[in-house]
């Protein structure tokens, strides 16, 4: 399966990679704040939204974080047709944090376990430095 995850439809690997994503994201907040469910939610919110992810797609890019075979999944999941509509953003948003979450799926499928934590921690890293004091 591992040298296979490049065959996976981009959306299918998203699907995968936002799971990823949050659970990464719940378990950072939780040791950070340590705090009541819903100022968990909340917190967790400015790292996932889809407006959060497609900056950081952006700054990825801008510091050419990605390997090749990154990139390519990366240029498929942002170019996916998706048939659901994006909520409370724009399509460009959408789709940047569509192909984002599609690379953290091909890692995880991929079996690359050091470079998908090295990835999720430098997501957290980015959004620390976004988030508002």
């Amino acid at each position: 399966m591992a040298n296979q995850a490049h065959l996976y439809n981009p959306l299918t690997l998203a699907y995968l990679g936002d799971a990823l994503l949050d659970l990464h994201i719940r378990t950072h907040v939780i040791m950070k704040l340590q705090a009541k469910p819903n100022t968990l939610h909340r917190a967790s919110t400015f790292y996932v939204s889809a407006k959060s992810q497609a900056q950081t797609f952006d700054a990825l890019v801008a510091e050419a974080y990605f390997t090749e075979a990154e990139h390519d999944v990366l240029m498929r999941g942002r170019n996916a047709k998706s048939h659901t509509k994006a909520k409370n953003t724009d399509v460009l948003t959408y789709k940047k944090s569509t192909a984002l979450e599609a690379v953290i799926g091909y890692l995880k499928l991929s079996g690359e376990d050091e470079r998908l934590q090295a990835l999720l921690d430098k997501i957290v890293e980015l959004c620390e430095e976004r988030e508002p004091k």
